[in-house]
């Protein structure tokens, strides 16, 4: 079983089987900042989407053109409310019989449901939960591409964003795709539940080093990915959340459409998604005030050691990056940065990815 090689590997598991941690964090950090690690994600969700309505029917409930897209292609796409909050932030791979959704471990039951709600008799659609069928992991660092060249898999560098093939490992299904879900050089693993552990073991032959989800949770607020139930709440839309670059500017109607378009049009943004370099610890949802008393926003996540680094959103009116702001009492202070994973505009054409 999987779970037996990631044991043997180190691994502390939850009892929800989360793999925390493999008592590398600092070790795997650095790795992905200049060599390449692997992460063990299986505990986010993959949802198999089929029928001949299935690129449509998708293309209407979220923020990207997948109309666009071709058998081996993919792209980053947002599900929002009919007001644009933000539900999600998925990934779509599109298959000559499917589209396989990638989505946050929040949100996995909820989107069925929601994405069930819309589906109407006429229309050619089926979704299904394949996670317990699969796991999934990512590599991520500036070596991903010599790991990718270990495993024979070299045709996929340099290739857009979503591309993504298909192999076998000891007769078992493998999907690999371009990216990682983080602005890191990185690629994506699907596989079946057979296929996991020699997979992953070939990829730690080929140096790799493993990480846990407390540590890609540190990275993932470093680079300013947004993640449901903190950033991407009711509270906050997805231009709001710095999710630009997943926007059609091209496409007709999907759900938050209208609010989308009259807030570009009239520049209705009122605040905007920020990191935060901060001088000590904060709980996310703490208050943030400018050095003159002014409510400037709230905390959203902090990293939980040194040096602390937050996620924040601020008024548009008090600033934006080299803002100095105080936290809760004023005993922590903290200044605005830019991060890699947020967008202020709208590109130009239809949507991109990272």
């Amino acid at each position: 079983m999987f779970q037996d090689v990631l044991l043997e590997s180190g691994a502390q598991i939850s009892d929800n089987g989360i793999v925390q941690t493999f008592g590398n964090d600092e070790e795997a950090l650095k790795a992905a900042d200049s060599g390449c690690a692997v992460i063990e994600m299986s505990h986010f969700g993959r949802l198999r989407v089929t029928g001949d309505d299935r690129l449509r029917f998708l293309h209407n409930q979220s923020t990207a053109d997948l109309l666009q897209l071709k058998d081996g292609e993919g792209c980053d796409t947002v599900f929002v409310t009919n007001t644009a909050r933000t539900i999600d932030l998925a990934t779509a791979w599109a298959m000559n019989t499917a589209v396989i959704l990638l989505v946050s471990p929040e949100t996995r039951h909820d989107l069925i449901k929601l994405l069930n709600k819309y589906i109407f008799f006429s229309d050619k659609v089926e979704v299904d939960d394949i996670t317990e069928k699969t796991s999934y992991f990512s590599i991520v660092g500036p070596q991903s591409d010599n790991v990718m060249r270990q495993l024979k898999l070299e045709s996929l560098i340099d290739k857009p964003y979503g591309t993504h093939v298909h192999y076998t490992a000891n007769g078992a299904p493998v999907t690999v795709g371009v990216g990682s879900g983080l602005c890191t050089k990185g690629y994506s693993f699907l596989v079946s539940t057979a296929a996991a552990g020699p997979v992953w073991t070939s990829i730690l032959k080929c140096g790799a080093l493993h990480m846990g989800s407390l540590a890609w949770e540190r990275l993932r607020i470093l680079q300013g990915r947004p993640v449901p139930g903190k950033e991407l709440t009711d509270e906050f839309n997805v231009l709001e959340a710095g999710l630009w670059r997943t926007i059609s500017q091209t496409k007709g109607c999907y759900i938050g459409q209208e609010t989308v378009a009259r807030l570009i049009t009239y520049n209705g943004v009122k605040q905007h998604l920020h990191g935060v370099k901060l001088t000590g610890a904060v709980e996310p949802g703490t208050i943030l005030t400018t050095r003159d008393g002014v409510k400037a926003g709230k905390l959203t996540s902090c990293t939980r050691e040194a040096p602390y680094f937050g996620l924040c959103y601020i008024r548009k009116q008090c600033g934006g990056p080299g803002l100095e702001i105080k936290i809760g009492d004023g005993s922590v202070t903290g200044i605005l940065v830019q991060v890699p994973g947020l967008a202020r505009e709208l590109s130009s054409g239809s949507q991109t990815v990272t």
